[in-house]
């Protein structure tokens, strides 16, 4: 069962992965420090379709690419947020993580609830309280770099 893991305001790209695993590049290496200052056990506990949900500001500070790198590596399906500091916003859609802005469903998803997402009708359902949030369906350039898993991946499909 997908399950979210909840964080609070200004989660900064040095707890996402801290500074020094800057120097990895590989999977396993950022999935197994990912948040790993802000929640120990994130790497042990999260699972492939999971879900991170944040408060305001999720993903400031420093530009590094690797925040969302480890968050993808970790097998999260999309982060939900009230709101994204733009360069990571851009950092995440550049390498296909799904992200959803809303302040109702993130206000609306406690720790541990399941959740499934469908983004081609832009459809949120809490499976743990039943409830169902609307999100605007992402544009079709939106969901063609996610499904390429990435901006450079989208390119190079075009170029064939």
């Amino acid at each position: 069962m997908n399950k979210v893991f909840k964080y609070g305001d200004n989660v900064d790209t040095d707890v996402i992965i801290p500074a020094r695993y800057l120097t990895a590049s590989d999977d396993a290496t950022l999935k197994a420090h990912c948040m790993e200052d802000i929640d120990a056990d994130f790497s042990k506990t999260v699972s492939a379709g999971d879900f991170i949900v944040g408060g305001q500001n999720f993903g400031c500070g420093s530009s590094r690419e690797h925040a969302p790198l480890a968050i993808k590596a970790s097998g999260i399906t999309a982060v939900i947020a009230k709101s994204f500091a733009r360069i990571f916003f851009r950092n995440s859609i550049n390498i296909g993580l799904p992200l959803i802005e809303n302040v109702q469903l993130a206000d609306g998803i406690s720790a541990g609830d399941a959740l499934t997402v469908d983004f081609e009708n832009g459809l949120v359902k809490n499976l743990t309280t039943g409830k169902t949030y609307d999100i605007p369906p992402a544009p079709l350039f939106l969901k063609k770099i996610i499904a390429a898993g990435g901006l450079l991946n989208t390119i190079d499909k075009n170029k064939g």
